[in-house]
C-alpha cells in the first residue's frame, strides 16, 4: 500500500489569509499546508479521501489520473468542496466516480451540489454515484476498509483502516471500543490542530496521548494549524516514531 498526504492543514491551510505570522510567512516548504486530504493505493486500486477546497490543485500536483472511489470523513465545507472537480475524472475515464459516506454527508453534499443530483442533469456536472456507510465495515471493488466512529465536537465523524494503515481526522475524542479498532496499526495518522485546547481538535499533547495508547510503528500528525508551530521547531518535541505529516509526503505501508 502507499499513501500520499495531499494536504496537511486546517480549514483555512496554512499560510492563512491575511495572516502575517512566523508560520504563515515561513519559506520552509514544510509550512505550506492545504486542506486535508488523502490518496491511498491499495490492490491496484486508487481512494481519495476527502475533496476540499484544494482539491483540484492537489489532484495536479499530485498528477493523480484514476480515481476508483471518493470516501468521505464528514460533510464540513474543508472536506467536501472540491466535489465538482471529480468531473476531470468522468471525462477520462469515462465512467461515474463513486461516493462513499455516512447518510448525513450524502444528504449534505445533495443539498450543496444540487445541480449533480437533479433529473434533468446539466451537461457536464460531476456523475457520481453514492454509497451510504456506517461505522461497519465495508467493501470496495474487493477493498476492505473499517471505519472508526470519532467524535468532532458534537459531530459523528469517520476515520478509516485500511490493514496495517488507519487514518483519523477531525477529532477531540475516541472511545476506547473504537480504539480497539485501531490497535495492530503499523501506520496511524492522527489529528492535532495546535498544542493548546480546543473544543472539537486534539491538542498535541491528546493526540500523543492516543498514539501511546495505540503503539503504532509510526505515527503521523495532521490537520494542523499555524497555531501549531514551525514545522522544523515542533518536529524536534515529539518522540523518534512521531512525525508532523506534510503536504506531498508520500508512504509504503
Amino acid at each position: 500500500m502507499s499513501v500520499e498526504f495531499l494536504g496537511t492543514g486546517t480549514s483555512q491551510g496554512i499560510p492563512m489569509i491575511a495572516c502575517s505570522c512566523e508560520v504563515c510567512t515561513s519559506s520552509d516548504q514544510h509550512d505550506q499546508r492545504l486542506r486535508v486530504s488523502m490518496h491511498i493505493q491499495t490492490q491496484g486500486k486508487s481512494f481519495i479521501i476527502d475533496t476540499g477546497p484544494d482539491f483540484r490543485q492537489q489532484m495536479l500536483r499530485a498528477q493523480i489520473k484514476h480515481v476508483d472511489a471518493v470516501i468521505y470523513t464528514h460533510e464540513h465545507k474543508d472536506h467536501t468542496a472540491g466535489m465538482d472537480d471529480l468531473r476531470g475524472f468522468n471525462y477520462v475515464q469515462k465512467s461515474s466516480i463513486p461516493l462513499y459516506a455516512q447518510v448525513n454527508v450524502i444528504e449534505q453534499l445533495k443539498r450543496e451540489f444540487a445541480y449533480a443530483f437533479g433529473e434533468n442533469k446539466y451537461p457536464g456536472v460531476p456523475e457520481i454515484e453514492t454509497f451510504p456507510i456506517t461505522h461497519q465495515a465495508f467493501e470496495i471493488q474487493g477493498v476492505k476498509i473499517q471505519p472508526i466512529l470519532v467524535r468532532h465536537y458534537m459531530l459523528d465523524v469517520l476515520g478509516f483502516r485500511f490493514g496495517d494503515f488507519t487514518y483519523i481526522t477531525d477529532a477531540n475524542f475516541i472511545s476506547e471500543e473504537e480504539l480497539e479498532k485501531v490497535k495492530g496499526s503499523k501506520v496511524l495518522v492522527i489529528n492535532a490542530l495546535k498544542k493548546t485546547s480546543h473544543i472539537s481538535h486534539f491538542t498535541l499533547d491528546e493526540a500523543l496521548e492516543v498514539i501511546e495508547k495505540v503503539q503504532p510503528e509510526r505515527a503521523y500528525i495532521t490537520h494542523i494549524s499555524h497555531q501549531m508551530g514551525l514545522h522544523a521547531e515542533v518536529q524536534q518535541e515529539l518522540p523518534p516514531h512521531v512525525f508532523l505529516a506534510y503536504d506531498g509526503l508520500q508512504l509504503t505501508v
